[in-house]
């Protein structure tokens, strides 16, 4: 029988060497521009199948819409963004299903191939890997204080850049680097949610230095004004279960770890002989960030440490 992972996406092999991985996602808008929504709902979708190695290939459209004829321009515009992004990422969209909701909603299925030999899962991990991050966190904390109107989408629009950022080159560079033996998107149970999660599946705990995860601006601040979203509260909850923290890790900090994002980077554990050829080609794919966060331990799994700098 084989184990549960819970990895990003489902993968069905076709041949001895070949796998379709397909995944779904879709959620309320982060932002207040709709072609934006779209952009940002699409490649968190994609994001899955970039995770486990994956090419695109096509993907299917999830709409929950109001049945008001004033709010179906912006339900074009939200389209367009997704479908656009689709196409950056040198795939199509073939078609979705829509329902009447009184709350927008936008996502996608969304369906890639990869060589077999080339799918990577969250299950992988080895005690002395090393632990990469490709984007900054505090999209969640950004996205609440927006919908507070405590600062303006203009105040998170390095986010919302990241946001919409394909990992498609975090993807590449995974391919490139070799020595990656786990991955995952940091999504909507945060970095140490989907940490905890890489490390049961793996069979290993980790070490995080949380001065070294990149974090958005103005992030601490919201924080300090308890912009703090739902999702953000649980995943901490949880976390408390599995973490040791130093003395030296504000709640502030705790918090941020905890934050629910949407449309993260990769988190990868890479083998520490090829970590230099993992942050170069990182470098060369220009993803939004560099960072390198931590460490697999050996120990009880999925226990994580969390200090404030590196030992």
């Amino acid at each position: 029988m084989t184990a549960l992972t819970r990895d990003d996406a489902a993968v069905f092999r076709t041949s001895e060497d070949r796998a379709i991985v397909a995944t779904v996602d879709f959620f309320a808008p982060v932002v207040d521009d709709a072609y934006t929504f779209g952009s940002i709902a699409a490649a968190n979708a994609l994001s899955d199948l970039y995770a486990m190695g994956a090419t695109p290939l096509f993907t299917l459209n999830l709409v929950a819409w109001p049945r008001d004829p004033e709010l179906l321009g912006l339900l074009a515009a939200t389209v367009k963004g997704g479908v656009d992004k689709v196409r950056e990422a040198g795939a199509f969209v073939l078609g979705g299903h829509s329902i009447d909701d009184q709350e927008p909603k936008f996502g996608m299925v969304a369906v890639g191939e990869a060589a077999a030999e080339e799918i990577v899962t969250n299950a992988g991990a080895r005690a002395g890997d090393v632990l990469v991050l490709t984007k900054p966190i505090g999209t969640g904390i950004l996205s609440t204080g927006l919908k507070r109107g405590l600062i303006s989408e203009g105040d998170m629009a390095a986010a919302v850049e990241s946001m919409a950022t394909l990992n498609a080159g975090a993807m590449r560079a995974m391919r490139q680097a070799g020595g990656v033996h786990a991955a995952t998107d940091v999504t909507g149970f945060g970095l140490l949610g989907h940490l905890a999660t890489m490390l049961e599946a793996s069979g290993v705990a980790a070490r995080i230095f949380a001065g070294a995860v990149p974090v958005f601006d103005r992030v601490h601040e919201l924080i300090e004004r308890e912009a703090v979203p739902g999702g953000t509260v649980r995943n901490l909850e949880a976390a408390a279960k599995v973490t040791r923290w130093a003395d030296d890790v504000s709640d502030e900090i705790k918090t941020l770890l905890c934050d629910a994002q949407t449309s993260g980077g990769l988190l990868m554990a890479v083998d520490k002989e090829r970590l230099d050829d993992l942050l170069g080609a990182l470098d060369e794919y220009a993803t939004p960030a560099v960072a390198v966060v931590g460490e697999i331990l050996e120990g009880a799994q999925p226990t994580i440490e969390v200090t404030h700098e590196a030992p």
